[in-house]
């Protein structure tokens, strides 16, 4: 098993990571995994949510995430991004450099589409999708402001998901579908290699539903950042996935990944 590396992803590239990098493709040319889990297993409540999960998901694929309510599929993108430690197993990402990094380290290339939203209320909407930058600046940078650039492309972000009109509003004045659409936009404005998208349609109406999933299509198809979606309509699993991987509520063990185009 390949040992993780731990080292920020913002550090540079040690010549052993410039090897690893090197020797990212198999012996048929096929590229390494985006993602890698080995016998992941999630405990939670005293109860086992899924165990022995084994997953190779190929850069730029729009996986589904499906299964009743409960189940644990809020658990697994947690384990994913690094926010819910493993009972088990582990879980690996190899970054557009090559190396491989656990999820905590792998944050800063994540966005995350929060089911509660994580907002800031007091806020504007604009400010808020401004936020999915933070890391790239330094504080006192931020302190005086984003750049023109950041501003302008914020903006239409959010006029191409309807809100080009609320960018001063605050974001506790607005409906909890635009709330939904501006967590979106955030995600969209930082630019990350992975999105781990958890029920991101589940307050909008059919149009903008799939205008949302259309859009992280095209990120996955176009610009090759893999999605981890929660889904509950199977027409939206079947219109926008690649695969789709089911948790079962009776078998921890039974989880099954399918190919769906």
């Amino acid at each position: 098993m390949v040992t993780l590396n731990t080292k920020n992803v913002s550090g540079g590239t040690s010549p052993d990571n410039r090897k690893a990098a090197a020797e990212a493709a198999d012996a048929t040319g096929n590229e390494a995994p985006h993602l890698s889990v080995r016998n992941l297993g999630i405990r939670r409540g005293g109860r086992w949510l899924v165990r022995n999960l084994d997953l190779d998901v190929p850069r730029g694929s729009f996986l589904a995430v499906v299964g009743p309510s409960g189940v644990g599929k809020s658990s697994l993108l947690a384990c994913l991004a690094g926010i819910l430690k493993p009972t088990e197993g582990e879980v690996k990402y190899r970054c557009t450099e090559g190396c491989l990094h656990a999820p905590q380290d792998f944050r800063r290339r994540t966005g995350i589409i929060f089911q509660n939203f994580m907002l800031t209320p007091n806020n504007t909407v604009l400010s808020n999708v401004l936020c999915g930058r933070m890391g790239r600046y330094s504080g006192l940078r931020t302190l005086f402001g984003f750049p023109k650039s950041d501003r302008r492309e914020a903006y239409a972000i959010l006029d191409d998901l309807g809100l080009g009109g609320y960018l001063h509003r605050w974001a506790v004045e607005i409906s909890g579908g635009e709330q939904q659409r501006t967590a979106i936009a955030r995600a969209l404005f930082q630019q990350p290699e992975l999105f781990l998208a958890d029920e991101p349609v589940s307050n909008l109406d059919g149009y903008f539903s799939g205008r949302v999933l259309g859009i992280l299509r095209q990120e996955a198809s176009v610009r090759r950042r893999s999605v981890f979606c929660v889904l509950h309509n199977p027409e939206f699993v079947a219109r926008f996935a690649d695969k789709a991987l089911s948790l079962d509520p009776l078998n921890p063990e039974g989880w099954r990944l399918r190919d769906v185009r």
